[in-house]
């Protein structure tokens, strides 16, 4: 079977099976709740249908919370207690979790850092006290944190080699340049290197608050269990002043290029335009045009003239969002003229009523397939509380994707579909700055 044909295939056996998805997810709706502990704000759904439990801690803020120059500093600190806790010595911690066959995982990113716990049901206990000590006692011994320092700076030299870990940091750095969103929350070389122990042991004392947490737990948990491990736990630490908002949104500017030479096989070439706020109405239609938008350069680009082996409209999905344009092809000038047309027939036309019905249902299919984990689903509640202000919001989802129509789609093309910062990667001789000009 092709490739298309086994893709159609499996969006037909997810598209009947759709109707009992979103009723089990309305099932689990009713199952989730929400309470604070001293300032730290939880939000718990009962999953029974499977051993995993999934325990998410949000740091809020991320790269608006951390100075520029500081950058990297709470990933640093973060893996620095992997190393060991005032409770548990670095030996002693390996061991334990070697044995319960848990993990605790840590991933900056642009709104906040999150650190979250992965175990089954029977481990969880044991799993979530090492947790809890990792983020209230880490030791912090100098020769540890100069080991992870070390590894950290590593995997940042890295993204230099890769063109499209490359291309990834530096789209963002200059797209929202002068705006904390421009400010990598894994830090580079030079501020990595200037981050001090005094700097991690303020930071730990000053910014581990409960008013800068939010902590999201999904699986076969008890409310009340829970409650009275957080309690005895994270619940003791200081509450603070923090208060979460999103950022400003970056003020209108004209198109742009930024280019890096590189002699490479193939050019990479990634812009964005400056999007809605993730609590706008024209949230759901943006993600519906970038979806049609991204559908249609497939098809004109690569299908029809075989100009690349990879073509996207991306959605950066955040408190303030990033719609863009992205490709890696050998002939940029042709392929930025076909994604300029494209555009244009976005703002000037209307699509097809039902090729949008269509679209829609195959991304709420994607939707469901990508909220199986018990994880993903915490990170869906917790994207709903912060950038809509309810988690209950997230069972609205899908009727919201079903009521966007096609005079939505060119309302936000027309509005957000002007003025692009493209980065581009590759042999700076093959595109023309003023291809740029018309987005």
């Amino acid at each position: 079977m092709s490739r298309a044909l086994r893709a159609g295939a499996r969006g037909l056996v997810m598209a009947l099976l759709l109707p009992l998805s979103a009723q089990a997810q309305r099932l689990a709706d009713s199952a989730t709740t929400s309470f604070e502990v001293n300032g730290l704000r939880v939000i718990h759904r009962r999953v029974t249908a499977n051993e995993v439990v999934a325990a998410n801690l949000y740091l809020l803020g991320g790269v608006s919370a951390v100075p520029a120059a500081k950058a990297g500093l709470e990933l640093l600190l973060l893996e620095a207690s992997e190393r060991g806790t005032k409770k548990y010595p670095r030996e002693i911690l390996e061991r334990k979790m070697a044995r319960l066959g848990s993990a605790i995982v840590a991933s900056p990113s642009i709104d906040w850092t999150m650190v979250g716990v992965r175990s089954t049901v029977t481990a969880f206990d044991s799993t979530f006290a090492i947790f809890a000590d990792r983020i209230m006692q880490p030791r912090l011994d100098s020769g540890e944190v100069e080991t992870v320092r070390a590894t950290i700076i590593s995997g940042v030299r890295q993204r230099g080699d890769d063109p499209e870990a490359l291309l990834n940091s530096f789209s963002d750095s200059v797209a929202f340049a002068g705006h904390p969103y421009g400010n990598s929350p894994l830090g580079t070389e030079v501020t990595l290197r200037g981050l001090s122990l005094a700097d991690l042991r303020a930071w730990q004392k000053t910014q581990m608050v409960t008013s800068r947490m939010l902590l999201v737990v999904v699986g076969d948990v008890p409310r009340a269990k829970l409650e009275s491990m957080i309690r005895a736990t994270l619940g003791t630490l200081p509450r603070g002043e923090y208060k979460w908002a999103p950022p400003l949104v970056p003020a209108a500017r004209a198109s742009s290029l930024h280019t890096i030479a590189r002699a490479l096989p193939t050019n990479y070439l990634q812009g964005y335009w400056i999007g809605p706020r993730a609590d706008s109405k024209d949230y759901q239609p943006m993600r519906i045009a970038m979806a049609a938008l991204g559908g249609r350069l497939f098809t004109e680009v690569r299908v029809k003239r075989n100009l690349t082996y990879a073509v996207n409209a991306p959605f950066v999905d955040r408190a303030v969002t990033a719609p863009g344009l992205y490709v890696t092809t050998t002939a940029p000038d042709s392929v930025l003229g076909i994604m300029r047309r494209e555009v244009d027939a976005m703002k000037r036309g209307f699509i097809d009523p039902e090729g949008l019905r269509l679209l829609v249902q195959q991304f709420i299919t994607e939707f469901f397939l990508d909220n199986e984990t018990n994880s993903d689903q915490a990170t869906f509640l917790a994207r709903s509380q912060l950038y809509r202000g309810d988690y209950k919001l997230a069972g609205g989802f899908v009727d919201e994707l079903r009521k966007v129509t096609p005079e939505d789609i060119q309302r936000v093309a027309r509005q957000y579909l002007s003025g692009i910062t493209m980065a581009y990667i590759g042999d700076t001789r093959k595109i023309t700055p003023s291809r740029i000009t018309p987005f």
